[in-house]
């Protein structure tokens, strides 16, 4: 039993959470709004019932009172006539009417009283009614703005991260530059000290027996130059 309990725990938490994130609380405000019109129309409908039913039970008491005052021409009339029997009669009619009567008004009274306190509870309620729909408007406001700052804090966020995705794409790209720059220097360096003088590719055979020629033109005319210079000077301690 304990573990069933358990369970029935959990799922009654994550029902409750998914309900809690998909409701929406301005909807739930409205269906509040519309139910307390609801009750208001139900009172309201009740006053006018109330007021109905007194109408018809003064309408009826209305009649009494007609029939009581027949009844007391009848009783005077028939003792002009000597009838006592007929007055008593007529009398007697009257009385019960005149109980009658006392009895509707008792009901018209406490049907006013009635319709005194359903007038003073609907006026409650509207105030209530009123006042709940000014406060729904005014949380429905504060809700769509927070909703809206929690999108555009989402957004901003996504930004952030986007942000730093592209900061390091930036840091790689310049990594990469300055590798490459370094890479161009050193191209540079090799050039200039002629160990890449080749780079442009391989010579044919004339410009490598050409080269040779010029080599070895060069090589004759710096030893003609050294033996020139040295007949030109005289040997050491010679004239001594």
């Amino acid at each position: 039993m304990g573990m069933f309990s358990r369970m029935s725990t959990i799922v009654k938490s994550k029902m409750n959470r998914m309900l809690d994130s998909a409701e929406d609380p301005r909807e739930t405000l409205d269906y509040s709004y519309e139910k307390q019109l609801e009750m208001l129309q139900n009172v309201k409908r009740g006053v006018v019932e109330m007021v109905t039913a007194k109408r018809r039970i003064q309408q009826q008491a209305d009649r009494v009172q007609e029939n009581i005052a027949r009844l007391d021409r009848q009783a005077r009339q028939a003792v002009e006539a000597d009838r006592d029997d007929l007055a008593r009669l007529a009398l007697q009619r009257k009385q019960t009417s005149l109980t009658e009567l006392e009895g509707l008004d008792e009901q018209i009274a406490g049907m006013e009283r009635e319709q005194e306190k359903l007038t003073q509870a609907e006026q409650r309620l509207q105030t209530k009614v009123d006042a709940f729909r000014h406060q729904k408007e005014i949380i429905k406001a504060q809700y769509t703005a927070a909703q809206a700052q929690v999108r555009i804090g989402a957004a901003l966020g996504g930004i952030s991260e986007e942000m730093g995705d592209v900061s390091l794409a930036v840091q790689r790209a310049e990594n990469k530059t300055d590798q490459m720059r370094a890479k161009a220097g050193a191209i540079d360096e090799l050039v200039e000290s002629g160990v890449l003088d080749d780079i442009t590719g391989p010579r044919d055979d004339i410009d490598r027996e050409l080269a040779q020629i010029s080599a070895s033109s060069n090589v004759e005319a710096e030893l003609a130059a050294l033996k020139n210079s040295g007949a030109t000077t005289p040997p050491s301690g010679g004239s001594a």
